[in-house]
Parts: C-alpha cells; structure tokens; sequence
C-alpha cells in the first residue's frame, strides 16, 4: 500500500530519510561519522559512507563543509478524503414521448446559487399563465417545472443550454406556448429533501460525480426535469425531484 501511494518502497523511503536527516546533523551539530551511522542503524561507518556518498554525492566528512549542497527526502504524509458514503433517494420511472409546454430561454449553465438568466422566464409565470400552463398537465410529474435541455456542454458552468419553464403534458395543440418535444424513455428520478436551492445543486453535483460513475446508467443526452414542490422555497425540509432521462450501459 505504501509503495503504489509513495511511488517507492517503504525501505527505500525510510533510507532516503535516514540519510536526508544525516546531511542536516553533519552540517548543524558537531556529531562524528561514526557516532551517527550507529546512531541511524547503519553496521558499520564504511556501510553509511557508501550509502551516504550514493544519495548525496559526497562523503560525510565532505558533507561537514560550507557551500556543501545536499539532498532531502521531506517527511511524507497522507491525507485521507472520503467521498461518496451519503444516501441518495432514487426511483426509475419509464415514459412514453410527451411534450414540455412553456417558455424557453437560452441561458447559461451556474452551478451556484440563483441564476439571474432565470429571472425573465418566472416573471411570465403570472397566476393565469400558471392557470392555463396547469390545465394542460395531464402527467407525472405534475405541476410547474424547470426544463434543461440542448446543453452545449452539460458539465461546464458558463456553458449555454435552453431552459423552459413550463409543464408536462400529451397536448400540443397550444399558439402561445414554446414547445419541447420528449422522446420515450427511462429516467432517474432524485428526491431532494433540504434547503432551497442549495439541497438541489448539491444533489445535482452527487449524481454526475457519485451517481453514474456506480449505477450501470449513462446519460441519454436528453433533457433534465425538476419538480419543486410548491412556490414557497422557505421550508428547511424542502422537497424536489430531479429527472434524468438514462439508459443502462452497454
């Protein structure tokens, strides 16, 4: 373990540090060869002035010189990082094609925080609007919802791709809506339970990084659904679902 961590075996490295803190004492304190090579393990004085001269270049005795340069090993460490290890609440769900009916804007990805781009899209959403888009939503999930689809790059923030705002639904015939088509397939459903917006995006950020990387899924390249549950985003417990259209790797 140590070895495919390190890059070098742990005798090696232990030597290396032997003779790293050997260079430091013969130059800083008043200590004889022979002293220190018993003092660093070593069987003999020859056996440490061998091993000595091979790493630094010189003999111990020259190593007492000013204006001598030598090696060191710095001490290592390791850092210990745990990822993954947090439970994520997911279901698959399979759908046939339906349409997102709404309004769409081109906007720019940012993975935190408020976008402002989203800004000009919910101020259509007035209580009629809302009323209408509503009556026309006939399927999970229901409700209003935010549509991420056409990424010019899916994981790159400040990329472009177009988001609707609007619902799910079998129904085209609309004049006043901007319309996406959904082709059939199998999705990924995320519950998101938390603080708005930041339980979302932190989800969001576990599925590509924790997610996909374990699940036998791939992304499909179609568009990403959320559901909110309702316009009050105030609650500590704020319940979401994120969906992903994915289909099992080959």
């Amino acid at each position: 373990m140590f070895s495919f961590l390190a890059g070098m075996p742990l005798g090696e490295y232990i030597r290396r540090r032997r003779l790293s803190v050997a260079g430091i004492l013969l130059q800083t304190e008043p200590v004889k060869v022979i002293d220190l090579a018993l003092q660093l393990g070593y069987e003999s004085p020859e056996a440490f002035s061998k091993a000595f001269q091979a790493m630094h270049g010189v003999t111990p005795s020259q190593a007492k010189n000013k204006n001598i340069v030598l090696k060191v090993l710095p001490p290592m460490t390791f850092q210990l990082t745990i990822k993954g290890g947090i439970e994520m609440n997911y279901r698959i769900v399979e759908k046939n094609a339906f349409y997102i009916v709404g309004f769409k804007k081109r906007i720019t990805i940012q993975f935190k925080g408020i976008n402002p781009h989203m800004n000009s899209l919910i101020q259509k959403l007035t209580p009629q609007i809302i009323a209408d888009l509503k009556s026309l939503c006939d399927m999970e999930p229901k409700g209003i919802l935010s549509v991420s689809a056409n990424f010019q790059e899916r994981t790159a923030e400040g990329s472009e791709l177009d988001q609707y705002i609007g619902v799910a639904t079998s129904k085209t015939a609309s004049n006043d809506f901007d319309i996406l088509h959904v082709e059939a397939s199998t999705w990924a459903v995320f519950k998101v339970v938390g603080t708005f917006l930041d339980a979302i995006q932190d989800t969001w950020a576990k599925i590509y990084a924790e997610w996909f990387p374990t699940s036998g899924y791939e992304l499909t390249g179609g568009p990403e659904l959320l559901w909110n549950e309702s316009p009050d985003t105030s609650r500590p417990d704020y319940k979401s679902e994120i969906w992903i259209p994915v289909c099992r790797m080959n």
